[in-house]
């Protein structure tokens, strides 16, 4: 009975050092982890406050009439609500703070998950302790991997129903930056390109300072190039027509010209309509998620390498 006890110990201990592992990583960032959770409760009531406002902010923009009708209010009612200023802010910081979650995320992974634990030796430490280099690697990202995944995608989903109907002058245009990327799946692309490039940069430099600003750098870089090139990762629809061209406001514009051949005025215009808001987001989430593999891959080699 003892000698069978003992041989199934050997067994389960796997299974459990497992589970010990990712439990030990969360354990020692629980810092992060309690501050992380703190602004995904604080986000969440907001958007969810917001949206209770939604239906008055969209009174204070509706059309009006001085003296009121029967079918419009008057424009000094309209003008005392102030609702839509309050919405309209909010909805705009929350925006703003979902496109650039992976600036802190690539600051923490480089800094505190990857490079501080390397230069204090931590890291090594464990690697003695039957927990082999690549297995400590893959816990360190998989954890964080999957709160992000779940806790960006919440807050995006929960932004899109606190937009409402998507009023461009309460919400602002589909194509706006900030909204374009908290919107969308693109927001968890980003926040999960931001901790592979951290980990990949605390396993190069080893050192959490100079890791944190590599990983923020290389943030900063990625996000700039895809900003300033989205308008070209989906082909534009043109409009060529004499005369002057209105495009429709949901309408993107790309480029304008009105040459004047023979004395005729021609105005040829390339837009986004707002139809390619998808194949937009799922070309930019595919580039991303190329970027996360391609360093996830490369801090896994690296390590690799490093190893005795």
């Amino acid at each position: 009975m003892t000698a069978l006890t003992a041989a199934a110990a050997p067994a389960a201990r796997p299974a459990l050092h497992r589970g010990g592992l990712l439990r030990a990583v969360l354990r020692t960032h629980r810092t992060a982890l309690f501050l992380s959770l703190s602004a995904l409760a604080c986000a969440t009531a907001a958007l969810v406050w917001l949206h209770s406002l939604g239906d008055e902010a969209r009174a204070g923009m509706s059309a009006c009439a001085t003296p009121s009708t029967d079918r419009l209010p008057s424009c000094a009612a309209v003008e005392a609500i102030t609702a839509d200023e309050v919405y309209a802010n909010g909805i705009a910081v929350l925006a703003t703070a979902l496109s650039w979650v992976m600036f802190p995320v690539a600051a923490w992974a480089g800094g505190a998950l990857v490079g501080r634990e390397l230069e204090r030796g931590t890291a090594q430490l464990a690697w003695t302790q039957s927990v082999g280099p690549l297995r400590w690697l893959a816990a360190k990202l998989a954890a964080p991997a999957a709160l992000l995944t779940a806790g960006t995608g919440a807050l995006v989903l929960l932004n899109v129903r606190a937009r409402g109907d998507g009023d461009p002058d309460l919400v602002g245009d589909w194509y706006n930056p900030d909204a374009f990327v908290s919107t969308g799946p693109v927001a968890v692309a980003y926040a999960l390109a931001g901790l592979a490039l951290g980990a990949l940069a605390g396993l190069v430099w080893r050192r959490a300072l100079p890791a944190t600003g590599v990983a923020l750098a290389a943030s900063l870089l990625l996000h700039s190039l895809l900003e300033r090139h989205r308008e070209d990762l989906w082909p534009t629809v043109s409009r060529i027509a004499p005369g002057s061209i209105e495009l429709p406001r949901s309408a993107s514009q790309v480029t304008w010209d009105t040459p004047l051949p023979h004395g005729v005025r021609i105005s040829h215009a390339t837009f986004h309509p707002r139809s390619h808001f998808w194949p937009l987001q799922y070309v930019e989430t595919g580039l991303l998620l190329a970027v996360t593999g391609t360093a996830t891959a490369a801090a896994f080699l690296l390590l690799a390498r490093r190893l005795p």
